[in-house]
């Protein structure tokens, strides 16, 4: 059956006490509404609407990034029924599923999902819920039997559904005509004098038609509401991919100390040493070796890579295998051909380094000249000695050489030495005047006081 995702992001989560709408933070480098989003991603899923509202602009730009065509207003905040039926616009041509997800609960998994689809061939409504350890102030689920009765928010219910432990989640599947046309008789006759999704279970109910539960882990369910929980889920987030690695096969030797993206990607047997952070978009094949304290973001790594300590890869990194990336250098941008070497305090940008070409310590491409960006080639079995400036666009052939100390703004033939320096001129006893001459300026200003 198509599916129509309609995730509520209109909320302007006030208690995270900040310009950005809520769904726009991040944990692992990916936004609430981004997490939101891939947890349908197992799902036939034709249609995606956002409902936006505080920060509309700032969300309909960002899920316009993650390929959501459609972004609808809630212009007033009248609960969440009301917020849903702001998307009914939008699907008026659509026949299936309607599954209303929130872009500030970001763990829910696609398996779980899956179960709902599942469960909607037996049931008209199908709501997510969960045993809660502390039910405090959710939505109460009553059930009777195997069918869902109603659900009763925390304000509305009775001492005796307040003791009831399965709680709501909020995230509801029903056929999309459905959907909307129960929503068409909720009203907001309530504690909160909002219009709440939740109501359409007791109106499906009084029509004859079935609702169901499908239950998760309370873990999937989690909110993000405040700082506090952001960072929480951050932590919860950051275990879990752990976790995920070690199962796939990598050895993390501090793992409290590495830090993942949503999208991080390491193949097994690779080795991930303390305190490295991986940004969006990185990918490592197996066998390659994360040293201490390195930075990778928008970057790939191949098999038998070495990288760091130190080191940082920016967007457009691409190392192929056998690799060596040292202490204290940045590539960004930049190709690194099989067996290349860069191994200290070098930074290579807009660039192709040649299959065993070296670079030496303090090594610079120089690619930016104030306006626009050059690129450098460095040709296979290349040497370029140490604190070389290749000043973009320039080119060093294959199997030549630069002298250390060089400048070089020419194109460099293949075998040849480029030598880019002036000329050393010693001048005898030059530096014993120059010392006196500044040690009696420096007594002449302290006064005479060594």
């Amino acid at each position: 059956m198509p599916t129509a995702l309609i995730t509520l992001a209109a909320g302007q989560g006030s208690r995270m006490n900040s310009d950005l709408p809520k769904v726009l933070h991040k944990i692992g480098g990916a936004t609430l509404l981004e997490h939101a989003l891939a947890s349908a991603e197992e799902l036939d899923v034709d249609r995606r609407i956002v409902v936006a509202g505080h920060g509309a602009e700032l969300v309909r730009a960002e899920a316009e990034d993650l390929g959501v065509s459609d972004v609808v207003v809630q212009e007033e905040q009248l609960g969440t029924g009301h917020a849903v039926l702001q998307a009914r616009a939008a699907l008026s041509d659509f026949t299936g599923d309607a599954l209303v997800l929130y872009g500030d609960t970001p763990f829910i998994r696609p398996e779980t999902l899956s179960k709902m689809a599942a469960a909607r061939q037996t049931h008209a409504v199908v709501v997510l819920g969960f045993e809660a350890a502390d039910p405090a102030r959710y939505g109460r689920l009553i059930t009777k039997g195997d069918d869902l009765e109603r659900i009763v928010e925390f304000k509305d219910a009775t001492d005796e559904e307040r003791a009831v432990t399965l709680c709501n989640s909020g995230v509801i599947s029903a056929d999309a005509e459905t959907l909307f046309s129960l929503l068409d008789e909720v009203g907001n006759d309530n504690a909160a004098g909002e219009y709440y999704l939740t109501d359409i279970v007791k109106i499906a109910r009084d029509r004859g038609l079935s609702a169901g539960v499908v239950t998760c882990e309370e873990a999937e369910t989690l909110g993000i509401n405040a700082r506090a929980e952001l960072a929480n889920a951050e932590a919860v987030f950051q275990a879990t991919k752990r976790v995920e690695a070690l199962e796939n096969g990598v050895t993390l030797l501090a793992p409290e100390t590495v830090y993942f993206a949503r999208d991080t990607y390491i193949g097994r047997d690779t080795v991930v040493e303390q305190n490295v952070v991986f940004g969006p978009e990185v990918t490592i094949e197996s066998g390659a070796h994360i040293r201490a304290f390195s930075h990778l973001e928008g970057c790939h790594v191949s098999r038998g890579a070495i990288v760091g300590p130190y080191a940082r890869l920016r967007p457009g990194a691409e190392l192929s295998e056998d690799v060596r990336v040292g202490n204290f250098v940045e590539i960004k941008n930049a190709t690194l051909a099989e067996g290349a070497k860069a191994n200290h305090l070098t930074y290579v940008g807009d660039a192709t380094i040649g299959a065993r070409a070296n670079l030496g310590a303090g090594t610079v491409t120089c690619n930016y000249d104030g306006v626009m960006k050059h690129h450098t080639d460095v040709g296979n079995d290349a040497f370029i000695g140490s604190s070389t400036m290749l000043v973009a666009p320039v080119k060093v052939g294959n199997r030549a050489m630069t002298a250390s100390g060089s400048v070089i703004t020419s194109d460099v033939p293949a075998d040849a030495l480029a030598i880019g320096r002036s000329k050393q001129v010693n001048k005898e006893r030059l530096a014993d005047k120059l010392f006196q001459k500044l040690q009696q300026i420096k007594a002449k200003k302290s006064g005479g006081k060594s």
